[in-house]
């Protein structure tokens, strides 16, 4: 058997880049297509605009149509996926053609999930993996793990060694996926003119905003910041003062840190 020159369209491992880009579409095409037909249509968790309020987003056939137009996008990025596929049948039959395929499909299918989750929740905030959730954030990080932090890496891991490309461990892939997770907590922080770090304190449920207020007064604090549930509080503390009197007085978690606080509003919703 022959082995076909490589043009210079292809790549080091000897497939043609539009191969290659046969399986990121598909993977990222079909991606779209499970959250779509899973999330908004079966489980019915989320629409793509469900997190936009005022007209017209209240209306049910608005949301439907965002999710059509949705799907149409999606339609016509798998339809690039199988033009491309077409366009390099002739790479069928080489060696571990089938396992580069499925290997690139699903990095294709982490990246859209990776795409959503911090554009979507956290940039742009239109919707969420559970509306109804009282942890958003759980939620989102636990779909983005599942369905695109693994599959991105499973993709990369399994890919054929050819040519140097391929089944070969990097830190690259995992140090994008910790960073992708840790940017989206960054994403949310809310903005902030403070000058120092306040400490921030995560009341029990049901803790009312008077017992909240005792508990602050415990350690003379001050309040500048809380979230909407009136559970996340931002209070500055004098230097020195401990904090074991909040915990005495139903706090859940105290953290020095602000890096928290972006997170913990997310998770409150």
């Amino acid at each position: 058997m022959t082995t076909r020159p490589i043009s210079s369209s292809s790549t080091r491992n000897g497939f043609s880049r539009k191969y290659h880009w046969a399986g990121y579409a598909s993977g990222f095409a079909i991606g779209g297509f499970f959250d779509g037909i899973l999330l908004h249509q079966v489980l019915q968790w989320h629409h793509l605009l469900s997190a936009l309020e005022g007209d017209p987003y209240a209306d049910l056939r608005f949301q439907i149509l965002a999710d059509g137009l949705f799907h149409a996008l999606m339609y016509a990025i798998g339809a690039i996926g199988l033009w491309l596929l077409w366009r390099t049948r002739t790479e069928f039959g080489e060696p571990a053609a089938d396992r580069l395929l499925f290997s690139n499909a699903l990095i294709g299918f982490g990246v859209w999930h990776t795409i959503d989750a911090v554009v979507s929740h956290w940039l742009l905030g239109i919707h969420r993996i559970r509306m109804d959730s009282d942890f958003p954030l759980m939620w989102d990080l636990g779909w983005l793990v599942a369905f695109g932090v693994l599959p991105l890496l499973l993709g990369w891991f399994i890919r054929p060694d050819n040519g140097g490309i391929g089944r070969r461990w990097s830190a690259g892939p995992a140090m994008l996926a910790v960073l992708v997770v840790a940017g989206g907590a960054v994403a949310s922080l809310p903005p902030s003119d403070l000058d120092g770090e306040p400490t921030i304190v995560v009341f029990a449920p049901g803790t009312t905003p008077a017992s909240a207020y005792e508990a602050m007064a415990s350690v003379e604090g001050r309040l500048v910041w809380s979230d909407r549930s009136d559970q996340v509080w931002a209070i500055e503390i004098p230097v020195g003062t401990g904090t074991a009197p909040l915990y005495a007085k139903g706090a859940l978690l105290v953290s020095r840190s602000m890096l928290p606080l972006g997170c913990l509003d997310w998770l409150r919703g």
